[in-house]
């Protein structure tokens, strides 16, 4: 579902812009939504490729869960757990065949979701939630993507299973949709859903077969900058955008679903708050 080939990027290439030295819980929004962006990017990258750039964001413990392809990191220091599910990768059969399955199917009690998705999770699950059984620290979800689909469906089981503690929060960028009404309904998740104009992936499964998109959007239009845009205002930034595109020889739809560019946009938007707030 991705164009974003993270393994043709050198490591060093990663500009790394946030540091945690305290709760991510006390930072802005923003701030929050730049971290797991950049965690959502670092979870593509293979193990023994990450240290440098996770010692430099502020963790120091990490640990990578990959079953049939299924894959997710754990990221944590001393006051947070950060899950960043691994987002489409082209090359991948099973992400593949993943996104194609746009079947609904029962999950557990609480309404019906993706077929692909679903079987993603259900390789990974048992192993992460071995994982996070014990954890006292906040918890968090984030992913990019198939990533943030797997984030969102993780971040509901976690209420139906034996984990200590509960999502605080979860953090999606370009995720398609997950489920149907019931499922977005079931639990009260704090969920930021960062959205790229013209996202092709944000828009699949269609919403004539029932899907539903969860949590708070937060839109970026065709310049970047965070809007609340609907109906016709937010078609013709649609359209502008694509047409922008076109000029500098690119498809808009699949170009706006780069991970780089979601934190490019997010980044300003931090540089911007923080100017807005100095005295």
């Amino acid at each position: 579902m991705s164009d974003f080939e993270p393994q043709t990027i050198p490591i060093e290439s990663i500009r790394i812009h946030s540091t945690v030295d305290g709760s991510i819980e006390h930072r802005s929004l923003l701030e929050q939504s730049l971290l797991f962006a950049e965690l959502a990017s670092l979870s593509y990258y293979d193990p023994g490729n990450i240290e440098r750039s996770l010692a430099q964001l502020g963790f120091t413990e990490s640990q990578f869960i990959d079953r049939d392809g299924a894959q997710a990191w754990i990221f944590a220091n001393e006051w947070d757990r950060v899950v960043a599910c691994r987002g489409t990768e082209p090359h991948e059969w099973n992400d593949i065949k993943a996104d194609l399955k746009a079947v609904a199917v029962v999950m557990e009690t609480f309404g019906r979701v993706h077929q692909g998705f679903n079987e993603e999770v259900n390789d990974l699950w048992p192993r992460l939630e071995d994982a996070l059984q014990d954890n006292q620290r906040t918890l968090w979800f984030t992913g990019h993507s198939l990533g943030g689909a797997m984030a969102t469906i993780c971040a509901g089981r976690c209420f139906l299973s034996e984990i200590d503690s509960l999502p605080y929060a979860l953090f999606t960028f370009g995720s398609p949709r997950v489920g149907d009404k019931r499922f977005v309904n079931f639990v009260e998740l704090n969920h930021t859903r960062w959205v790229n104009n013209n996202d092709i992936v944000t828009r699949l499964p269609p919403a004539w077969m029932g899907y539903r998109h969860s949590g708070q959007e937060m839109y970026l239009n065709r310049n970047g900058d965070i809007r609340k845009l609907s109906g016709l205002t937010r078609l013709r930034d649609g359209i502008l955008g694509f047409l922008a595109g076109l000029l500098r020889f690119r498809i808009d739809h699949f170009a706006d679903h780069s991970m780089d560019r979601y934190i490019e946009y997010i980044h300003s938007a931090v540089i911007e708050q923080s100017g807005e707030l100095a005295p």
